[in-house]
């Protein structure tokens, strides 16, 4: 007599799929919560916007505009486009502009090169006490600032560089952070590397230029857009190398508007934005390029 056999259920089958309502949904989190961190989210970003929002609003705005209270967030007087042609006439933005894109070219270079040059001494040449010249170039980073700027200006008067835009630079044209970013970066790279560079002919130079370089352009760019931002934003060290008003910078010639004619705050912001948009351009076009470059190498 053969026997029935009841089929097993539908849960108890190889292979069967679970219906979702049966997972419990430990592995999903709730609406709720993805709806609030949205919520969250959202009202952060309007706050970190926010200001320069009313940067760009505010630079278009008549004085009336903006004087009152509370503050218009639209320019309900129309369009002020003279805002940036006055403030282009009462000081020499415009030369103070491009003696800042001068200084800030010019910092990236040196940095850039003497940072690459040193990480790979660091790294790749056998050199006695590595560990203490490496430790010795990161404990500059420890040292403020204020407690050298008094030597600085007094190497540059002794050079007779002062109000120059050389002076603006050359204290700047080397970096300790440069160096440990780059230096933690060429230590992913294997020794095996340079070896079979060398076994193919390849120069100490050739091997660095062609082969490490191009290998760390993220870290390398990352490098670029942080010495240019460091070096757009001097405000301290210009305002003190500096005298005249077409050998300063562009953030010197900010506060000169301010003071100049603080009745006209949309001319103000005018000269803010036209600070602003270098900065704004590599903080958006540079942003993977600073992700990846500071990354790099965290592991080591």
């Amino acid at each position: 007599m053969a026997t029935v056999t009841s089929p097993l259920p539908t849960a108890a089958r190889p292979g069967a799929r679970r219906s979702p309502s049966s997972s419990g949904g430990s592995g999903h989190r709730p609406r709720g919560g993805r709806v609030l961190n949205y919520v969250l989210l959202g009202l952060l970003f309007v706050v970190l916007l926010f200001p320069v929002y009313y940067g760009f609003v505010g630079s278009f705005m008549s004085p009336s505009d903006i004087n009152t209270f509370p503050p218009h967030l639209w320019p309900l007087g129309g369009f002020v486009a003279e805002n940036y042609a006055n403030a282009l006439e009462v000081i020499p933005l415009a030369r103070q502009y491009l003696n800042s894109a001068a200084v800030a070219v010019l910092v990236v270079l040196g940095q850039l090169v003497t940072s690459v040059l040193a990480a790979y001494a660091l790294v790749f040449l056998r050199l006695r006490g590595r560990r203490f010249w490496f430790a010795l170039l990161l404990s500059t980073m420890m040292i403020p600032w204020e407690a050298i700027i008094i030597p600085n200006y007094l190497a540059m008067a002794e050079l007779g560089l002062i109000n120059t835009i050389a002076a603006l630079a050359l204290p700047y044209l080397a970096a300790g952070f440069g160096v440990f970013l780059l230096r933690q970066a060429f230590l992913t790279f294997p020794m095996e590397l340079r070896d079979a560079a060398r076994v193919d002919g390849v120069s100490t130079f050739g091997f660095l230029w062609r082969i490490l370089v191009p290998l760390t352009r993220p870290t390398i760019a990352a490098l670029g857009v942080w010495s240019f931002l460091s070096a757009w934003n001097m405000y301290f060290w210009p305002l003190l190398i500096t005298q005249a008003p077409e050998n300063q910078t562009i953030q010197i010639g900010i506060a000169q508007l301010q003071s100049v004619d603080a009745n006209d705050p949309g001319m103000v912001l005018a000269g803010v934005v036209l600070a602003l948009l270098p900065t704004l351009a590599l903080v958006l076009f540079g942003q993977r390029f600073i992700v990846r470059g500071l990354t790099a190498g965290s592991g080591r």
